[in-house]
């Protein structure tokens, strides 16, 4: 179901870790996707501080597929979603 909405917002995704925590930190996201086979070094950060802010952080099984659902070559550990302005 998480792949699903994350296809459906693929136009306001923040993929990877820096440019999550960034954006998070500015208000910017309404949600959190982080994949369950990622490296928790990566994602421990930006799943403290959706918690902190009261983000609301969904998990996904694959780092790959999340990947490939964002439209991207490569593994999506952390994908957030922008608020609509």
């Amino acid at each position: 179901m998480s792949y699903d909405k994350v296809t459906q917002v693929k136009s306001r995704l923040i993929i990877g870790t820096k440019q999550t925590l960034k954006a998070m930190k500015n208000g910017e996201v309404s949600e959190v996707f982080i994949a369950n086979d990622a490296d928790e070094h990566i994602t421990q950060k930006v799943a403290s501080l959706a918690d902190e802010l009261d983000i609301p952080r969904k998990s996904v099984d694959s780092k790959r597929k999340l990947g490939v659902v964002c439209g991207v070559e490569v593994d999506a550990s952390v994908v957030a979603v922008k608020v609509i302005n």
